[in-house]
C-alpha cells in the first residue's frame, strides 16, 4: 500500500490477539505498523510483533525486490515494535540500526546487544538524508516510554508518530476512529498528558500532510480534527458535554438508584448519559467515558467498610492516569454504616480540579422516598 509517493505501509494485522498488553479487549484485532521509505537509500521505519516476523518479511520483498535498505529506525522498543530487529539485521546484514540512545540501551537488555558496530544514535534535531528525502528526529520521552522517538519526513511532510495517534483494531476492519483511538490513548497513553502536550507543541509548526502512527491507519484527511483531540485529551479537557454514571450494586437497589438518576436526568434535557455497570463492562470502555465526558456520578455500595471492589479497580484506573477538571456526584449505599462516599472522596483527594455537587445521595439499603428527591436534585444540579 502506497501512502504517499515513495512511502509505503508493510505492516501486519493481527486477528489472532483477544487482549492487548494482557488487559484490553480487542475484537477487530490489532495492527502492527511498518513503513517503507524509497529513495537513494531506502529507510524502514520500525518493525513488528515477534509473530509476525515473516509476514513482515514477505511485504518489505515485495515492496524492495532484491533492494537492499540502508536503513531500519526504531521509534519504539515496545516488542510489539521492535521484536524483529534481529531478524531484519540478519536479513539485510549491510543495515543500520537507528534510534535514541535510551533505545540502544533497552535493546541490551531485550537482545543481549545494542548493536555496537550496526548502530547510528540519533537525538533531538538530528537529521538522516536518504537523497530525496530526509528525515528530522523529535525526542518524545514517556509518549509513552522514555526511549521514543519522533520522525518527520521533510519532503512528504509525513510525520511517523510512534504510538502517538495510534488506536485498537486491525486495519482490514471499518470502525470509528475516536472511539477506539480515546480508548487507547486514555488507557496506555493517558498518564503522560503532559509530555504529549510537549512533544504536541514542538510539532505545531511543522507543516503536515499525513501522520503514521504505529498502530491503527495512516492519518491524511483533516488531521486538524485528530490534532484537535490528542490536544484535549492531553490536557485533561472535556471533549463531549455528558453524565457518566459508574455503578456496582449488590441486590439492585444502587442500580434501581441509578436507573432513577439517569431518568431525571434526560428528562432535565442533559445532551449525552452513559451508564456503566463496572462488574460487567469493559473497564477500559468506562474509563473512556469518564475523561471524554464533563461530569461523573460514582454509585456504589459499601463493602468491608470500603468501597465495592469494582468501583475501587475503576477509582484506581482513574487516579493513576491523573483524572482531573471535572465535576463528580455521588451515591452511597449503606445498610447500617454506609462509608462509600467517603472513602471515593478519599481516593480523589489528589485529583486537580474536581468539583463535587452540592447533593451526595445516601441510599440505606432500598431507595426511599427522600432519596427520589435527592436524586431528582441531583440531576438538576448535573444538568445545570
Amino acid at each position: 500500500m502506497t501512502i504517499h509517493n515513495a512511502i509505503h505501509y508493510v505492516g501486519v494485522n493481527d486477528h489472532a490477539i483477544d487482549l492487548f498488553e494482557g488487559q484490553f479487549a480487542v475484537p477487530n484485532g490489532m495492527a502492527y505498523n511498518s513503513y517503507v521509505i524509497e529513495d537513494e537509500k531506502i529507510a524502514v521505519m520500525d518493525s513488528v510483533d515477534a509473530r509476525f516476523g515473516q509476514e513482515w518479511l514477505h511485504n518489505l520483498r515485495q515492496v524492495l525486490g532484491n533492494r537492499q535498505p540502508a536503513y531500519l529506525v526504531v521509534q519504539h522498543m515496545e516488542p510489539d515494535h521492535s521484536a524483529n530487529i534481529e531478524t531484519f539485521l540478519d536479513t539485510y546484514p549491510e543495515a543500520v540500526v537507528v534510534s535514541s540512545e535510551k533505545a540502544f540501551a533497552m535493546m541490551q537488555k531485550y537482545f543481549g546487544t545494542d548493536f555496537a558496530r550496526r548502530r547510528l544514535v540519533v537525538k533531538e534535531g538530528d537529521t538522516l538524508s536518504l537523497g530525496h528525502h530526509t528525515l528530522q528526529f523529535y525526542t518524545a520521552p514517556m509518549v509513552h516510554w522514555p526511549e521514543v522517538i519522533m520522525s518527520y519526513e521533510t519532503t512528504e511532510q509525513v510525520l511517523f508518530s510512534a504510538d502517538a495517534f495510534g488506536k485498537f483494531g486491525a486495519l482490514d476492519v471499518e470502525e470509528d476512529w475516536a472511539c477506539e483511538a480515546r480508548r487507547y490513548y486514555f488507557g496506555i497513553v493517558g498518564k503522560y498528558g503532559v509530555p504529549v502536550q510537549t512533544v504536541l507543541k514542538k510539532l505545531s509548526s511543522l507543516p503536515i500532510r499525513a501522520i503514521c502512527p504505529l498502530h491503527g491507519p495512516m492519518l491524511t484527511d483533516n488531521l486538524d480534527y485528530y490534532l484537535n483531540l490528542y490536544t484535549t485529551w492531553s490536557a485533561y479537557g472535556v471533549e463531549s458535554e455528558g453524565v457518566v454514571i459508574a455503578y456496582t450494586s449488590v441486590y439492585g437497589h444502587t442500580k434501581a438508584a441509578v436507573e432513577l438518576l439517569a431518568q431525571e436526568l434526560k428528562a432535565a434535557g442533559c445532551p449525552k448519559v452513559t451508564v456503566n455497570d463496572l462488574a460487567r463492562c469493559d473497564m477500559a470502555e468506562a474509563v473512556e467515558d469518564a475523561f471524554r465526558y464533563g461530569k461523573l456520578v460514582l454509585a456504589t455500595t459499601t463493602y468491608n467498610s470500603e468501597v465495592f471492589p469494582f468501583m475501587r479497580t475503576f477509582l484506581h484506573e482513574l487516579t493513576e492516569r491523573g483524572y482531573k477538571n471535572r465535576t463528580v456526584g455521588l451515591i452511597e449505599n449503606g445498610s447500617w454504616a454506609p462509608m462509600a462516599a467517603k472513602v471515593m472522596r478519599k481516593m480523589l483527594e489528589n485529583s486537580q480540579g474536581i468539583t463535587y455537587t452540592d447533593t451526595t445521595v445516601t441510599v440505606h439499603a432500598a431507595i426511599s422516598e427522600e432519596n427520589r428527591q435527592q436524586l431528582t436534585t441531583l440531576a438538576g444540579e448535573l444538568c445545570r
